[in-house]
């Protein structure tokens, strides 16, 4: 196995993370954004407040986004083992 194959197999490894939980990511981010505003133009200061709606959120989003997640992953997985033999021989 050649630095340059570990660093390819990494790379990759990097991109299939960044892409899959990119979604949830972002979704948990504008959830957060929309019910700070909402807390600093009530002034709600409770804490829990935020904790409940990105939960639901990101849950929402798994069941959305889950198979197109699921199958990146796949398709990563399924690279690296058929490219087994390859990087081992």
């Amino acid at each position: 196995m050649t630095p340059e194959s570990v660093i390819s197999i990494a790379e990759q490894g990097i991109w299939v993370v960044l892409m899959v939980s990119g979604p949830l990511l972002v979704l948990a981010l504008v959830v957060g954004l929309i019910i700070s505003i909402f807390q600093a133009t009530t002034q709600i200061q409770e804490q829990t407040l935020a904790f409940v709606p990105k939960i639901v959120a990101v849950l929402l989003g798994i069941v959305f986004f889950g198979k197109w997640m699921l199958s990146h992953m796949l398709s990563y997985a399924n690279d690296i083992f058929s490219n087994l033999t390859r990087f081992v021989g």
